[in-house]
């Protein structure tokens, strides 16, 4: 396998991995607002309303991703995504204490994954489309 290569497959493997893990809680916008809801209120203190509010971020959310998946706009989607994980990581800060919540470290190298892929963003071109700005 040559050197660029080496590199270009596992950047892939992280962008479709932090994908995987962020569709879902887009997703949950949709088919669980209520739920979204709660992580809000718990995690950031937020309130923002009814099922619409949830649908419109998800929306937001969703294009987001779609743009990191592909490999578009990555200055702005992959530091979108690496925002949107940090703000999620950092606000579950209590959740860090004990052995109670032991899941949520998994936050940690998802989060190393978003920066490594924020940082590595012009050497990620593997099944990205071409031209899609640094």
């Amino acid at each position: 396998m040559d050197v660029a290569l080496r590199v270009r497959l596992p950047l892939l493997l992280l962008r479709i991995g932090v994908f995987l893990v962020m569709f879902m809680w887009t997703l949950d916008k949709f088919v669980h607002p209520d739920h979204a809801a709660g992580v809000f209120k718990k995690f950031y203190q937020l309130d923002l309303g009814g099922p619409v509010a949830f649908y419109v971020l998800g929306a937001i959310e969703l294009a987001v991703l779609l743009l990191f998946v592909t490999g578009l706009a990555k200055r702005y989607s992959y530091g979108a995504v690496l925002l949107l994980h940090a703000v999620s990581t950092f606000s579950s800060y209590r959740q860090y204490l004990g052995f109670d919540n032991l899941l949520f470290f998994a936050a940690w190298p998802m989060l190393a994954a978003c920066i490594a892929l924020y940082l590595l963003r012009d050497l990620d071109t593997l099944l990205a489309f071409p031209a899609s700005g640094k």
